[in-house]
């Protein structure tokens, strides 16, 4: 990076941070005020913080990396998020609020007992934490290979900078920087858009574009076709999907302390229904990017890998130059017939638009040959080379071919996008912590000020603890994937315990606790046996968890109700 860069770097990410810390300090020292901003954030704040917290560097980083290798069908994921909204805002939000909890966990105590309380909140500390580190290792893996950052350093300087200005300014500095972080995001993503655009030809442009990928099949936003074992259809969107969304946004403590901090019931209503709505079309415009940058590299070449290390490996391998040689001619061609292909769509010559789209499908078959000849030449030196390199492509295309100063601002785009996802993390691992654990079994009778202290101290030690993980969170993938795998073992047991607590009143403690325990164990077995596509655990566990409190009930009928 060059110093412009690095100036509009640090300016950006700093001038937020300081703001956030500044506005923190106007917070009250006492609990209310340290996890939920004294309950006065407005109903913008809400929604801003909703989505930053759920849109991590990973959707920023990850995501156009999924749609340049899978097309756009990762869109079908948030297709439950609008129903899981209205949901939520019907039976969730009036519930807490009418309760005054700080914590979701809370209202299972009250509903259940103490047991049921911790092993939730048990649910939701161990599958955050784990997501947490993986965020903040997303960005810093990437940046460190592309960039030559050192590794751990980037770790560490990020948690640092987050836990720091959490621990200062509690609830309203994650939601004052939150605000400002995703108003840069969506700023720097639309700029990025329009960058890629303009640098493809002249004769290539935006619709040019969408014909060339939807002959390719990247433009696969609708897949009707039922299939259990397909991640990504309507199906898994809206049914999975749903029930994860309505775990994760009604249950998982990092959403729920968002939309707590807000002036009223009302209030967060508006900010949950309006991200129910708001999330998709954001979310299409993060694949969108990740298209542009596929189209881009339809006529300049792409590298064999986009991440610089697998790609210095290679380049040291003694038939690099032969099959790069064949990898540049085989472009070559191609680029000359996708340019032909759109003038033959534009024709309606359909015969020739057919031999092209087979002609080209077959060059990237060959593209594809040559990569796997790469790797395979690789790993007989590396045997733990890990050829997949999705994450890389979208942090490849910015620094390779964006201009002096661009660049700098869209890493800032990206590190910001991390460090809103880690602050709430760190926020709700904090209130969880503290509300559940600490305050209901190891000290009743704490002062303000004695909580406000302590809540302090248990940021600073997720802090340290996310810190850790991130350092072994290495060649995972998808990184996008692998957050919501994470989430769908735990979240579906979780959603069925609440939705236990408010749709199956004859259900008591005991029942529900063991259910949770039994469901669990078959949602993590489903998953080692590769039982079904990720997003169905989250029904699955959901539905077991209240199949057999349900029947447990019937059984043996409990007298304490709702």
């Amino acid at each position: 990076m060059t110093l412009i860069d690095w100036i509009v770097l640090l300016s950006t990410i700093g001038g937020i941070v300081f703001y956030g810390i500044y506005r923190g300090k106007q917070t009250k020292r006492s609990l209310q005020g340290f996890l939920l901003a004294d309950r006065e954030l407005p109903w913008y704040h809400v929604l801003l913080s909703v989505m930053a917290t759920q849109a991590s560097a990973i959707t920023f980083l990850s995501a156009p990396g999924q749609a340049y290798t899978d097309g756009m069908r990762f869109v079908q994921f948030y297709l439950g998020l609008p129903i899981a909204m209205i949901v939520l805002s019907v039976t969730f939000i009036p519930n807490y609020y009418r309760l005054k909890v700080y914590t979701a966990y809370q209202f299972l105590e009250q509903r259940f007992d103490s047991k049921t309380r911790i092993l939730t909140s048990l649910l939701f500390l161990i599958p955050r934490a784990l997501s947490t580190g993986v965020t903040i290792a997303a960005p810093s893996i990437i940046l460190s290979t592309l960039l030559g950052w050192n590794l751990s350093w980037t770790n560490a300087m990020t948690a640092a900078l987050v836990t720091t200005y959490c621990m200062m300014g509690g609830s309203k500095a994650i939601s004052y920087t939150q605000m400002l972080q995703m108003s840069v995001v969506l700023a720097g993503m639309f700029l990025a858009a329009v960058l890629i655009i303009h640098q493809l030809p002249e004769e290539i442009g935006v619709h040019e574009s969408l014909l060339i990928a939807g002959k390719m099949g990247k433009i696969n936003l609708i897949d009707w076709k039922f299939d259990i074992n397909n991640r990504y259809n309507i199906w898994s969107g809206i049914i999975g999907g749903f029930f994860l969304q309505l775990s994760y946004f009604g249950t998982d403590q990092s959403q729920v302390s968002r939309y707590l901090s807000g002036q009223s019931a009302t209030a967060s209503k508006k900010g949950l229904l309006l991200n129910g709505f708001l999330k998709i079309p954001m979310q299409f415009l993060i694949l969108l990017v990740g298209i542009f940058v596929y189209i881009f590299y339809q006529f300049q070449e792409a590298p064999i890998f986009f991440n610089k290390n697998s790609e210095r490996l290679w380049s040291q391998q003694a038939n690099y130059k032969q099959v790069s040689a064949e990898h540049r001619n085989v472009f070559e061609v191609k680029k000359q017939q996708e340019i032909a292909l759109v003038k033959a769509i534009k024709t309606h010559d359909i015969a020739k638009t057919e031999q092209l789209q087979t002609s080209i499908q077959d060059l990237q078959g060959k593209q594809k040959d040559l990569r796997s000849q790469a790797v395979s030449e690789i790993k007989k030196s590396h045997a733990d080379f890990e050829e997949q390199d999705t994450n890389y492509v979208f942090l490849r295309f910015i620094t390779d071919n964006l201009p002096v100063g661009i660049v700098g601002f869209l890493i800032a785009m990206i590190l910001l996008a991390s460090m809103g996802s880690m602050a709430s993390a760190f926020g709700s691992l904090t209130s969880t912590s503290m509300v559940d654990i600490y305050q209901r079994f190891m000290n009743t009778e704490g002062s303000n000020q004695h909580y406000w202290w302590v809540s302090k101290l248990i940021t600073l030690g997720w802090g340290i603890l996310c810190l850790i993980v991130a350092h072994f969170a290495v060649n995972m993938g998808s990184l996008i994937e692998v957050v919501n795998i994470l989430g769908s073992w735990f979240y579906g047991t979780i959603l069925g315990v609440f939705l236990c607590a408010f749709y199956l009143p004859r259900t008591s403690g005991n029942q529900v606790f063991w259910s949770a325990i039994v469901a669990e164990a078959f949602v993590i077995y489903a998953w080692y046996i590769d039982l079904m596509a990720f997003l169905w655990l989250n029904v699955l566990g959901c539905l077991l968890v209240m199949a057999f409190a349900g029947i447990s009930s019937l059984i043996s009928p409990s007298t304490k109700t709702a």
